[in-house]
Parts: structure tokens; C-alpha cells; sequence
């Protein structure tokens, strides 16, 4: 596994939210309990999340709960992060796009479980930040680049699977292009911040794209291109089905 290990101290703080999250989907959602979830969790383990978040926060990092990294960007917390990258179902020397890198502490997730992550951050110095803490850290395989993730990255396309830590409307259609055939792609979706569910988007041999929920969510908004219109009106789409008959998120 790439990456560096996380520094002892902080090891029963990390084995203690894996416990955590593992009993949450059980209770919550026992379908998504299943070895996908389980090798996801198993990376989980071994990432040190506290490189990932300012110094200050260091204490919080294994909390169940969203920090804010700068530049009022924040760092999902390990849980959803967990949970959008089991759903991606990731097949061996998988193709990764992961729009909006944040700190990191996404693509470092992917690392183990792809053949490369590329990955894209709209703030330029929170993409430079990132690039050095994963060289730091000895990720070998993660590509970072500043830049618009609504085009995602044409150059690294098809991907087996695309995740996006930011809410918008819809997707953006480059990404969908961008998805392999079998391919899945993970990303808020709703008319606002508090009207959004993570929805998965599988594209099917023949082109045509399914979707399924993972439940409702609130995540930062995406910016650029794919920016929610202001003063957006609507509700949730509760006609979309779940993806495991409960809500995961």
C-alpha cells in the first residue's frame, strides 16, 4: 500500500471510527454492509487522516464530523468518504477522477485502490497544499492539478469511476462522458445545500446512464462552471430509488 503510516498515537482514534462507521451501516443500512464497504474500511485504517487537516484540528480528525480546511473549503468526514468510495465498486487497476481534492484525503482513499487518481481542485493553493502532503506522505500514483472540475480530465479519460465532494444541480455532462462504460460516478446532487442527496450514476454498455441514492447529504457547493444557480428553487427527488433500500448517508 502506498502512503505513509499514520504516527501511533493516533491509532486507536483511527481503529475506533472504522468501528464506528462499520456500525453505523450496520444498523442504519445492512445491505451496504458488504466486502466492497469492508475493503474501503480496510484502507480507511491506514490513512492518517491528521496529516490531512490543520494543525489545530489535529485532535478532531477521527470525529464523525466535517473540518474546515481554508479557503471555506472543508474535509469530509471519514464516513461518507467510505461510503462514495465503496460505491464506486472500483475493479482492479481502476482509472480514478476525484473533483475537488480538498486536502487530500480523498485521493489518498483512492491510492490503494486504483491504478492512478487524477484529481482536481479549483483553489489553487489548497491543489498545491495537497500535491506536497501526498508527495510528503509517498502517494506515488495521484496526479493533482488546479483547475475547473467541471471539465474534468480529458487527458486521463475514461475512468472507471468519478467522485465529487462538491453539491450542484446536475452533472456536469463532461464528467458523464468521461465514464467508462460500466463506470460509476458519485456526487451530490439537489437545488440546494439543503436539498441534496449523494446519487450514484452507473453508465450501462449501451450508453444509457441508471442512478440510484445513497441519502440525503450537505456538502460545500460546487463552483465554476457546474455552480448551482443562485436563489435555485426546489425539493429533493424522492423518486430516485435507493441504492440499498435505507439511506446510507
Amino acid at each position: 500500500m502506498t502512503g505513509a503510516m499514520a504516527s501511533g498515537r493516533f491509532k486507536p482514534l483511527r481503529l475506533a471510527m472504522v468501528a464506528r462507521i462499520e456500525a453505523i451501516v450496520r444498523d442504519d443500512a445492512p445491505a451496504a454492509d458488504n466486502d466492497e464497504l469492508r475493503r474501503v474500511l480496510a484502507v480507511v485504517a491506514q490513512v492518517p487522516r491528521e496529516a490531512f487537516v490543520p494543525h489545530a484540528l489535529r485532535q478532531r480528525a477521527y470525529q464523525l464530523t466535517p473540518l474546515p480546511i481554508g479557503y471555506e473549503q472543508t474535509i469530509s468526514d471519514a464516513y461518507i468518504v467510505a461510503v462514495m468510495t465503496a460505491a464506486l465498486r472500483l475493479p482492479p487497476n481502476a482509472e480514478v477522477l476525484d473533483v475537488g481534492t480538498g486536502s487530500g484525503y480523498q485521493a489518498a482513499i483512492l491510492s490503494p485502490l486504483a491504478r492512478r487518481v487524477s484529481s482536481i481542485e479549483i483553489v489553487a493553493p489548497l491543489a498545491r497544499d495537497a500535491a506536497r502532503r501526498l508527495r510528503r506522505l509517498r502517494y506515488r500514483n495521484i496526479n493533482v492539478r488546479a483547475g475547473d472540475g467541471f471539465q474534468g480530465w480529458p487527458e486521463h479519460a475514461p475512468f472507471d469511476g468519478i467522485v465529487v465532494a462538491a453539491g450542484a444541480a446536475e452533472v456536469p455532462a463532461p464528467l458523464l462522458q468521461q465514464l467508462k462504460p460500466g463506470g460509476r460516478l458519485v456526487m451530490p446532487i439537489g437545488p440546494s445545500f439543503a436539498q441534496e442527496q449523494v446519487l450514484v450514476y452507473t453508465k450501462k454498455l449501451d450508453g444509457g446512464i441508471e442512478r440510484c441514492s445513497l441519502g440525503w447529504a450537505m456538502f460545500v457547493p460546487l463552483t465554476g462552471r457546474g455552480e448551482r444557480p443562485p436563489h435555485l428553487v426546489g425539493l429533493m427527488d424522492r423518486s430516485i430509488p435507493l441504492c440499498f433500500g435505507a439511506e446510507v448517508t
